[in-house]
């Protein structure tokens, strides 16, 4: 009796050591420990959840655009991933405009056959390299600048029909998007 009552009310485990050596001090830590880390598990997913892009910006990664109905010579303007993408439907007179121009007049040179999977549709995005601005030369009556492409009126950056910069302070040709032809009539951005 005199063992029991040493050992106190909570019997031999209530803090003298186990034979292997762990206590129930042991396990407790053991166990708030692995609690709290659940916990600021938890508590910081929302945060780190946050970081994905939207449900409707993953929506648009890829879009399909119908070629069908932009005839020879009209551009049409579709937004992709928050950017405008310009398709322009080229005449022959642009593709050879394009593939005339010697590669060492261009600030980035680049063959008109790089920038283009089919030589009568250049895919572009429409944004000026310049400082992202969105030239001029989509619609009818825009300015196309001196070399029949688009023109940026925010700096006076020229491109030409292939969408390379010709003349003012842009840096390098507009950008081209990942895409593909899905068939003769339907582009695939993305």
């Amino acid at each position: 009796m005199s063992a029991t009552l040493a050992a106190g009310p909570g019997g031999a485990s209530a803090g003298l050591p186990h034979p292997d050596g762990a206590t129930r001090r042991d396990l407790l830590i053991l166990a708030t420990a692995a609690m709290g880390s659940l916990g600021a598990a938890v508590a910081t997913w929302p945060f780190i959840d946050s970081m994905n892009p939207a449900r409707d910006t993953a929506a648009l990664a890829s879009i399909d655009v119908d070629l069908a109905p932009i005839a020879i010579g009209q551009a049409v303007t579709v937004l992709w991933r928050g950017r405008p993408v310009f398709i322009r439907h080229r005449t022959a007179a642009d593709i050879a405009a394009a593939a005339a121009v010697p590669l060492d007049r261009l600030p980035d040179p680049e063959p008109d056959s790089a920038r283009v999977q089919r030589p009568e549709w250049l895919v572009m995005i429409g944004v000026c390299t310049h400082l992202g601005c969105v030239p001029k030369g989509q619609a009818t009556g825009d300015p196309k600048g001196d070399f029949g492409g688009w023109f940026c009126v925010c700096h006076g950056s020229h491109y030409d029909t292939a969408g390379r910069i010709r003349k003012g302070p842009a840096p390098r040709n507009l950008d081209l998007p990942p895409y593909r032809f899905l068939d003769d009539t339907t582009l695939r951005l993305g």
